[in-house]
Protein backbone atom coordinates (compact mmCIF):
# COMPACT_ATOMS: atom_id res chain seq x y z
CA UNK A 1 0.00 0.00 0.00
CA UNK A 2 1.42 3.38 -1.03
CA UNK A 3 0.57 5.99 1.60
CA UNK A 4 1.59 9.59 1.06
CA UNK A 5 1.74 12.43 3.54
CA UNK A 6 -1.43 14.46 3.87
CA UNK A 7 0.75 17.54 4.35
CA UNK A 8 2.98 18.95 1.65
CA UNK A 9 6.26 20.60 2.59
CA UNK A 10 9.51 21.54 0.82
CA UNK A 11 12.01 18.76 0.21
CA UNK A 12 11.53 15.15 1.25
CA UNK A 13 12.28 15.68 4.95
CA UNK A 14 11.93 18.37 7.58
CA UNK A 15 12.72 18.73 11.24
CA UNK A 16 10.02 18.21 13.85
CA UNK A 17 10.42 19.66 17.32
CA UNK A 18 7.78 19.29 20.02
CA UNK A 19 8.35 21.75 22.84
CA UNK A 20 6.81 21.74 26.28
CA UNK A 21 5.70 25.30 27.09
CA UNK A 22 4.15 26.61 30.28
CA UNK A 23 2.15 29.47 28.78
CA UNK A 24 0.84 28.91 25.26
CA UNK A 25 -0.65 32.41 25.11
CA UNK A 26 2.81 33.94 25.65
CA UNK A 27 4.69 31.39 23.55
CA UNK A 28 2.65 31.67 20.33
CA UNK A 29 3.60 35.35 19.72
CA UNK A 30 7.28 34.56 20.40
CA UNK A 31 7.38 31.73 17.85
CA UNK A 32 5.28 33.71 15.36
CA UNK A 33 7.95 36.43 15.51
CA UNK A 34 10.91 34.02 15.51
CA UNK A 35 9.65 32.07 12.50
CA UNK A 36 8.03 35.00 10.71
CA UNK A 37 4.73 33.18 10.22
CA UNK A 38 1.53 32.54 12.19
CA UNK A 39 0.68 29.09 13.52
CA UNK A 40 -1.02 26.70 11.09
CA UNK A 41 -3.11 25.18 13.88
CA UNK A 42 -4.10 26.31 17.38
CA UNK A 43 -6.08 24.14 19.76
CA UNK A 44 -6.49 24.21 23.55
CA UNK A 45 -3.01 23.60 24.97
CA UNK A 46 -1.50 23.13 21.49
CA UNK A 47 -0.11 25.17 18.60
CA UNK A 48 1.60 24.04 15.41
CA UNK A 49 3.91 26.04 13.16
CA UNK A 50 4.81 24.81 9.67
CA UNK A 51 6.83 27.51 7.95
CA UNK A 52 8.10 26.74 4.48
CA UNK A 53 11.40 28.44 5.21
CA UNK A 54 12.87 27.11 7.44
CA UNK A 55 11.05 23.88 6.79
CA UNK A 56 10.09 22.64 10.24
CA UNK A 57 7.12 21.13 12.02
CA UNK A 58 7.20 22.85 15.40
CA UNK A 59 4.54 22.02 17.94
CA UNK A 60 4.02 23.73 21.28
CA UNK A 61 2.43 21.55 23.95
CA UNK A 62 1.27 23.36 27.07
CA UNK A 63 2.21 21.63 30.33
CA UNK A 64 2.02 22.69 33.98
CA UNK A 65 5.11 24.63 35.10
CA UNK A 66 6.40 21.80 37.32
CA UNK A 67 6.42 19.36 34.35
CA UNK A 68 8.47 21.53 32.02
CA UNK A 69 11.62 21.73 34.13
CA UNK A 70 13.44 19.07 32.09
CA UNK A 71 15.03 20.65 29.04
CA UNK A 72 16.22 17.99 26.58
CA UNK A 73 18.47 20.35 24.59
CA UNK A 74 20.91 23.14 25.35
CA UNK A 75 19.47 25.34 22.61
CA UNK A 76 17.66 25.35 19.29
CA UNK A 77 18.60 27.03 16.05
CA UNK A 78 17.63 28.08 12.58
CA UNK A 79 20.44 27.98 10.02
CA UNK A 80 20.14 30.57 7.27
CA UNK A 81 22.09 31.13 4.08
CA UNK A 82 23.32 34.73 4.52
CA UNK A 83 24.38 37.35 7.03
CA UNK A 84 21.56 39.46 5.57
CA UNK A 85 19.07 36.83 6.78
CA UNK A 86 20.61 37.09 10.27
CA UNK A 87 20.22 40.88 10.09
CA UNK A 88 16.56 40.43 9.08
CA UNK A 89 16.03 38.15 12.09
CA UNK A 90 17.63 40.76 14.37
CA UNK A 91 15.26 43.41 13.02
CA UNK A 92 12.21 41.13 13.32
CA UNK A 93 12.98 40.03 16.89
CA UNK A 94 14.06 43.46 18.11
CA UNK A 95 11.11 45.08 16.34
CA UNK A 96 8.80 42.87 18.38
CA UNK A 97 10.48 44.12 21.56
CA UNK A 98 12.30 40.85 22.26
CA UNK A 99 15.75 41.05 23.86
CA UNK A 100 18.47 39.77 21.52
CA UNK A 101 22.17 38.97 21.76
CA UNK A 102 24.15 39.45 18.56
CA UNK A 103 27.44 37.75 17.73
CA UNK A 104 29.52 38.42 14.63
CA UNK A 105 32.44 36.37 13.34
CA UNK A 106 32.26 34.14 16.38
CA UNK A 107 34.24 30.91 16.52
CA UNK A 108 31.73 28.31 17.60
CA UNK A 109 31.59 24.55 17.12
CA UNK A 110 34.61 24.62 14.80
CA UNK A 111 33.00 27.15 12.46
CA UNK A 112 32.88 30.91 12.13
CA UNK A 113 29.36 32.27 12.37
CA UNK A 114 27.22 35.38 12.62
CA UNK A 115 24.19 34.87 14.86
CA UNK A 116 21.45 36.38 16.94
CA UNK A 117 20.06 34.79 20.10
CA UNK A 118 16.58 35.16 21.60
CA UNK A 119 14.96 33.37 24.53
CA UNK A 120 11.39 32.08 24.49
CA UNK A 121 9.04 32.55 27.48
CA UNK A 122 10.15 29.20 28.98
CA UNK A 123 13.87 29.98 28.82
CA UNK A 124 14.67 28.00 25.65
CA UNK A 125 17.56 29.64 23.80
CA UNK A 126 17.15 30.04 20.04
CA UNK A 127 19.84 31.14 17.59
CA UNK A 128 19.48 32.27 14.00
CA UNK A 129 22.88 31.80 12.38
CA UNK A 130 24.89 31.70 9.18
CA UNK A 131 28.10 29.70 8.83
CA UNK A 132 30.71 31.98 7.30
CA UNK A 133 33.65 29.56 7.54
CA UNK A 134 32.80 25.88 7.80
CA UNK A 135 36.11 24.52 9.09
CA UNK A 136 37.63 26.72 11.79
CA UNK A 137 40.38 25.33 14.02
CA UNK A 138 38.57 26.77 17.07
CA UNK A 139 35.49 25.57 18.89
CA UNK A 140 35.25 28.41 21.43
CA UNK A 141 37.09 29.70 24.48
CA UNK A 142 34.72 27.67 26.65
CA UNK A 143 34.66 24.30 24.89
CA UNK A 144 32.05 22.75 27.18
CA UNK A 145 29.61 25.59 26.57
CA UNK A 146 30.17 25.99 22.86
CA UNK A 147 27.37 27.82 21.15
CA UNK A 148 25.44 28.43 24.36
CA UNK A 149 25.34 32.15 25.13
CA UNK A 150 26.18 33.32 28.60
CA UNK A 151 23.39 35.20 30.40
CA UNK A 152 23.60 38.89 29.65
CA UNK A 153 25.90 38.42 26.66
CA UNK A 154 25.23 41.17 24.17
CA UNK A 155 28.57 42.24 22.80
CA UNK A 156 30.02 41.22 19.47
CA UNK A 157 32.62 38.59 20.21
CA UNK A 158 34.80 35.98 18.59
CA UNK A 159 34.19 33.28 21.18
CA UNK A 160 30.50 32.75 21.88
CA UNK A 161 30.67 35.41 24.61
CA UNK A 162 33.03 33.11 26.51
Amino acid sequence: MNRQSAIDFPGSRRIHIALAVTDLERSVPFYKTLLGTPPSKVRPGYAKFEPEDPSVNLTLNEVPKDESSVKPATHYGIQVKSAEAVEQAIARLSGAGLPTRVQENTACCYAVQDKVWATDPDGNEWEVFVVLEADSPHRSDTESACCVPEPGCSATTDSCCG
